[in-house]
């Protein structure tokens, strides 16, 4: 142990908690007992509030008087708990590979309500034909050959939709930024005409887009470009119902909005050298210093939003297209077309927590505070994906007085880059061998996206908990069922 911990000159960035993770953690003895009983590190996965998160976007539809349906993306988390519960609503599943989607179906997904996304091999097209499920296309040659397959295999005619990109509106200031999903926009005929050699095998469920970005105004210049593409399919014979628009809703996993500021600030200042480095070793997240003053472009996940998941939604579907100038939402409604959506670390917002165990303490070469974790930085994979969040310490026995400090997470691998953050974390007090690390809504990609069974380290187990009465319950996440004492 250091004998005299560094104090914190980090800003902190708290994590955004529901009410019920602060519940769970309040009850001491059961994190600390399900760690000792399961290992470092712990997934904890709340199903319910899963659904709860769900009825909320559909609440955005019922709220515009739209039509459509809800996918979770599985590749999101691959908890089989989750997909469970999600199998006993009126919910369906984004699947991206043969694994995904035969998990779905184990889980109980009816075919009919599944949407096979993401690249595809025979495998994948085939299972997706047989089941029923909806093919999301990104080629023509993608269509090509699952017309070839379903009219060689005999099997019934197979719902697509046809994901478009490359959206261009003429006189208007908005790009689409190239994307390697898609068929572009300006090919469409290509695709129609695949879907005209095979009537019989492929009926055009709708068009759909995929797009890495939460800006609002891009994202209407892609449901405009779908909107305004209808017509062209309409116009071949084809009758779309629908429009998907993916996911890419965003979440706040801050707690309050100015500390996101606050260390943005304080970043730019340890790249100019202006104060204590914050980073190891000067690391800037895309930023660094150059004749005085900072350049480049931060490139982390802006953890702080005003407007996120439904909210989003709700924003974007009242954002007016650049072209027909009326609220999305009206458009849709008018055209009579159903809207599906993909959230995938939005639909997860709350649903899980990670728990990891702390293996040491000591002092770095530069006087920094290290901190060894039972875990790797594939296990809590935040920082991979640009999300800047604290911790929450859990110490042994209880609560621990003392200074605010910062300090640096190192993982278990044997690796000079294996750090779970590459920027100092504020902790509360100092931390000790044995006390636990909380991280939350790590649900999103964060808790089994990236992990790995690297060096024979242990991995991560998932476990499923509920509130019960005054207390919680939980089981492996293999061993639940939506089935018993669930939320209705």
């Amino acid at each position: 142990m250091p004998t005299s911990p560094p104090s914190s000159t980090v800003p902190p960035l708290a994590p955004r908690l529901s009410s019920a993770w602060r519940d769970f953690l309040a009850d001491r003895e059961l994190p600390a007992a399900l760690v000792g009983g399961l290992g470092s590190p712990l997934n904890l996965v709340m199903p319910d509030q899963l659904v709860r998160n769900a009825e909320a976007f559909a609440a955005v539809h019922r709220w515009l008087r739209l039509r459509g349906a809800l996918y979770f993306a599985h590749k999101a988390n691959r908890s089989t708990a989750l997909v469970r519960r999600i199998a006993a609503t009126g919910f369906g599943v984004d699947v991206a590979s043969v694994g995904e989607l035969q998990h779905a179906l184990g889980a109980g997904v009816p075919g009919a309500r599944i949407m096979a996304t993401g690249p595809k091999g025979e495998d994948f097209l085939w299972l997706s034909g047989a089941v029923g499920a909806v093919v999301n296309a990104d080629s023509v040659d993608e269509l090509e050959r699952l017309g070839t397959l379903i009219r060689r295999h005999r099997l019934p005619p197979v719902r697509v939709m046809i994901r478009l990109s490359g959206f261009a509106p003429v006189g208007v200031a908005v790009l689409s930024r190239p994307s390697r999903f898609g068929v572009p926009v300006d090919q469409l005929d290509g695709a129609l005409e695949s879907l005209d050699r095979y009537r019989r095998e492929l009926v055009l469920h709708g068009l759909a887009f995929h797009l890495d970005t939460t800006g609002l105004e891009e994202k209407a210049l892609a449901v405009e470009g779908c909107l305004l593409a209808m017509a062209q399919c309409q116009a071949r014979g084809h009758a779309p119902a629908a429009i998907d628009i993916g996911g890419g809703f965003g979440v706040a996993y801050l707690d309050q909005p100015e500390q996101w500021h606050s260390y943005a600030r304080a970043l730019n200042d340890s790249v100019l050298g202006r104060r204590t480095p914050i980073t190891w070793a000067g690391y800037g997240y895309g930023l660094k210093a150059e004749r005085g003053a900072v350049r480049g472009t931060l490139g982390v996940y802006p953890s702080h939003r005003d407007k996120a998941g439904p909210a989003y939604l709700e924003a974007l579907l009242e954002h007016h297209g650049p072209r027909l100038r009326r609220p999305l939402s009206t458009v849709l409604l008018e055209s009579l077309v159903e809207l599906h959506v993909e959230p995938g670390r939005a639909l997860l917002d709350q649903v899980g927590l990670t728990l990891v165990s702390v293996r040491e303490v000591r002092d770095g070469p530069d006087g920094s505070l290290l901190v060894g974790l039972d875990a790797n930085r594939h296990d809590v994979s935040a920082e991979e994906h640009g999300v800047l969040v604290d911790p929450l310490l859990l110490p042994a026995g209880g609560v621990r007085t003392g200074q605010p400090v910062s300090a640096y997470l190192l993982g278990n691998l044997c690796l000079e880059n294996d750090l779970i953050t590459r920027r100092a974390v504020h902790l509360p007090a100092p931390p000790r061998p044995g006390d636990l690390l909380a991280f939350a809504n790590t649900g999103g990609y964060f808790m089994d996206f990236a992990a790995t069974d690297a060096l024979m380290q242990h991995r991560a187990a998932t476990v499923a908990v509920r509130a019960a009465g005054s207390g919680w319950r939980w089981c492996l996440d293999a061993d639940y069922w939506p089935t018993e004492g669930e939320e209705q």
